[in-house]
This record gives C-alpha cells, structure tokens and sequence, in this order.
C-alpha cells in the first residue's frame, strides 16, 4: 500500500493546481438569480443515515444541521432526499413526503435563523433529491434497481432481469422528482438538486449505453429522464426556485460501463459533461456541482486520501478541478461547485482561492471535512484561516461507518456523538 503526505505548505502542491494567497475571495457573496450565496462556501451533501423510519429528520439530523448552520457556510446542500420509498439507500435515508414535509420545514428554518444569529446572514439550502437505483436498500437489505446488467459490479453472477427497471416506471419518475420539488419548496428550500451522480440511477442511466429501448444507447435517450425531470420541476416550481444538479462529469470506468472514458486509464473525456452542462443550462438550470467516481467501488476518484492504493491523490484533485472547469466553460450562465477539495487540509482553502480567481469555478466544495470541521467557513470568512487541529484525516471511517449501516460522522472529533450512540445502542 501506498502513502501519501498531505500537503503542508505551497511547495508541496503540484503546479498544475491553483493557488490563491488571498482568501478575501471566498467570503464574496455569489448572485444566484433573485438569491444570494453570502460567501464562495458550499458544504456538500453528506448522508447521515439518521431520520426517522418515515424519512423524517430526526434528532441527530438536527444536530448536524444546526452544526453546519453555525459553521457559516453560505450554500448548504442538503444530504439525498429520496423521491419515492423504494428508491432510499436505507431504511434512515431522507424522504420528503406529505406526511415529513412539516418536519423538514421545521429544521430549514432552524437553519436559517441559527446561521443568521451566529453569522448575521441566511444560507441558501439546497435539497438533494434522488433514486437510488442499484443501491437501494428501503429495509436494509439490497433491493436494486438498475438500469442494465453490469458486470464490472455483478461479476459472473448478474443481477436478475426482474431488478432493471422498465421504460414505463422511468417514465413517471419525472413527476415525482416534481412532486418532491414542490414539497421542498413548501418545505421552504431555496431549491433543489436533481442528483445524477456516483452510480445511482440518473447517474447510472447516463452510461447506459446497452439499455435498448427510449433510456439507452443515444445521448438523447441516456439524458431523456435527467432532462425531463429538471424541466418537470422547473414547470412545477416558481420561478426563483432554484435549479441544480450534483452530476457526475466522468466515471471512472471503461466504456460502455462508465461516462467519460478517453481509452486511457484515468484521464477523463470531458466532451460529453459539457455537452450535459450546457443543455442543463438551458432549460434553466443555474447551479451545477461537479464531481466524479462511485464511492461503492472506486472511491479514490472523487475522495482522495492519504491511504491511496492505486494512484497520488493530488491525480484525483486535478481531474475534478479539470472537470468544474471544463464545465465553467460550457455553461457560463451557471455557477459551479468543485469537489476534491478535503484532502488538502488548510491549502484547501488556498485552491480554491486560486481556482475562484482563475474562473475555474465559482464556489468552494467541502464534504467529509465538514463532519470533522462544521466551523470550517466561519473561520475562514472571520480571517482566521483553517485551523489544523480540525482537519479531516481522510481515514474514511466515515463512509466505513455508512458502508456498517451506522451513523456517519467523523469518529476523530466527533465524541459527543459517538458517546450518544454508544449509549442508545449499550442502555
């Protein structure tokens, strides 16, 4: 096994990343249509596995929020919601519905006034719907539903025809991905996310180049469902409610079972999530987050680490600045988050400086270091910088502890938490 060291100063960055001294940029404030982003800070969708059996936000759902809240951070992504029952990761996953769209009311609200009482400003907050698809699990046991049959995840023992979903069930999912938005609307978030990355359906119907029928093989029919539910929320929803998508820019794996292979291991072709971004932006879309890679099965595309077995993480961090980048250009009307971002520890903050100031991308992207660091955008925007005490280790027992079917959080900082569940689990 490989080890990598994590960057402690400037010199130990490659050249190829950018760098900004000053970190001035990244508390500006970002238009987003009649909206405004209070500074360049998202924190990205992290799941905590922790509502209640309904998909309501429960206790511990309020406590990561409210802690995020506190942290500062001007765009808040809210963690996968699901769109319909069977398409929950986990029998704890999120689902906005009739019957939890008060409790989610409640919470957003607690988010803005606690952020606006401790940071003298409102977060946007962004729910993140989804379908599952090949990785549901409503009562904790696999229940997938695929696109197509693919070997390189189901090996000599692929998954029955019974699992891939049918040409008429993709065709009323749009409604529901409306249905959702208006309730998140109601729910009093500033938008939504139409979430098509990391191997779930969207995700997964984007390289579905064997699929026959109307969501395989063509460019149309692989991005008809993506495309049909942004336009049926956009019809649903008013016209300052905020379009986005979570998209995967490249995939990781070689044609047909992956999006964005060059026919060179690990060096992406871009052409085709430009082409996404760009027709996402014309039927209103205004706020894309770019990232890549399954967290299931080739983590290190999209979540360097310091425990790398296959290539240097700063290889990871360069392919998903590239791809925010690549998407910045074919969509100039849209504001871009970057991912990739935690593995850097305090130059993280630095980067994404540099690539703000450049134009690579717009906004700031932090996901496993907001488990370890929720005060992370606080101390940046105060000027007091990033604090290394607080830094993700990228040990990734975070997602290890999603992966067991237990709470995520960050098992290093996190003790208040995991004394909690140790006491509800021990009495």
């Amino acid at each position: 096994m490989n080890t990598w060291k994590r960057p402690m100063r400037r010199e130990d960055l490659p050249a190829s990343l950018p760098f900004g001294e000053n970190l001035e940029i990244l508390k500006m404030p970002l238009a987003l249509g009649k909206k405004t982003i209070p500074n360049r800070i998202c924190y990205q969708p992290m799941e905590g596995c922790d509502g209640t059996a309904t998909g309501a936000p429960d206790e511990l759902t309020h406590r990561r929020y409210l802690r995020f809240a506190k942290g500062g951070a001007g765009l808040i992504w809210f963690e996968a919601t699901a769109i319909v029952p069977e398409g929950r990761a986990n029998p704890r996953q999120m689902y906005l519905s009739e019957e939890t769209a008060d409790v989610f009311a409640a919470l957003v609200r607690d988010i803005k006034s606690v952020c606006l009482a401790e940071n003298g400003y409102e977060p946007v907050v962004i729910c993140q719907l989804t379908h599952s698809g090949r990785w549901s699990k409503p009562q904790g046991t696999p229940a997938p539903l695929i696109a197509y049959n693919k070997p390189i995840f189901e090996g000599d023992d692929p998954l029955p025809a019974s699992c891939i979903v049918s040409d008429d069930y993709l065709d009323g999912l749009a409604k529901k991905y409306a249905l959702s938005a208006k309730l998140a609307q109601r729910a009093g978030f500033d938008g939504v996310d139409i979430k098509a990355c990391h191997g779930y359906l969207l995700s997964e119907l984007l390289n579905a180049y064997t699929r026959e029928g109307r969501y395989g093989g063509s460019y149309e029919n692989r991005t008809r469902l993506f495309f049909s539910a942004v336009e049926a929320v956009k019809k649903a929803c008013s016209p300052d409610f905020i379009l986005a998508s979570r998209f995967n820019a490249y995939d990781g794996y070689a044609y047909p079972y992956g999006m964005g292979d060059s026919g060179t291991p690990g060096v992406p072709d871009l052409t085709e999530a430009a082409r996404i971004a760009s027709d996402l932006a014309a039927r209103g879309v205004t706020l894309l987050n770019v990232t890549m890679g399954c967290p299931y099965t080739n983590h290190e595309v999209n979540r360097p680490t310091s425990f790398a077995k296959e290539e240097a993480p700063y290889r990871s961090i360069e392919r998903m600045l590239a791809g925010a980048e690549a998407v910045t250009k074919a969509a100039p009307g849209t504001q871009v988050v970057c991912s990739g971002l935690s593995f850097m520890g305090t130059l993280g903050a630095n980067v994404a400086a540099g690539g703000i100031e450049e134009g690579k991308f717009s906004l700031a992207g932090f996901g496993r270091q907001t488990f370890s660091y929720p005060d992370l955008a606080r101390d940046i925007v105060k000027g007091e910088g990033m604090k290394p005490g607080k830094l993700c280790l990228t040990c990734g027992k975070c997602t290890e502890l999603m992966r067991a079917k237990q709470t995520p959080g960050c098992v290093i900082y996190d003790r208040e938490l995991y004394t909690a569940l140790y006491n509800e689990i021990h009495g």
